[in-house]
């Protein structure tokens, strides 16, 4: 398995529109490029951030490659709209194979 993880700060008042829009786009993600999804994170300096899991990087590496364009433009409009700060050119800031796994899926969570 294979991890990317990013991180995005977002204008006041737009947190809302900002998940849902993340929500959106990972769900077509996860359709188009075979990602095993994601979860989002707030750091307590308000920053989000996503853990995203793939099967493995040439997944990975293709999708980040076709820039994960999908077919939801309004969420796309309103994750822009939303971010002030990224990484430059969407790079994730750790890209990494996963070694050792003992993470539990609580019974409430999606399954991929």
């Amino acid at each position: 398995m294979f991890v990317a993880v990013y991180w995005w700060r977002v204008h006041s008042g737009k947190e809302d529109q900002f998940r849902e829009a993340w929500r959106r786009g990972t769900d077509q993600i996860t359709r188009i490029y075979g990602s095993f999804g994601s979860r989002l994170h707030q750091d307590s300096d308000g920053r989000f951030v996503g853990y995203a899991e793939w099967p493995d990087e040439a997944t990975w590496r293709r999708a980040f490659d076709a820039k994960m364009i999908y077919d939801d433009p309004e969420a796309r409009a309103m994750f822009m709209d939303a971010v002030i700060e990224q990484p430059p050119n969407g790079e994730p800031v750790f890209a990494m194979v996963v070694t050792d796994d003992l993470l539990i899926r609580h019974p409430g969570g999606r399954q991929a």
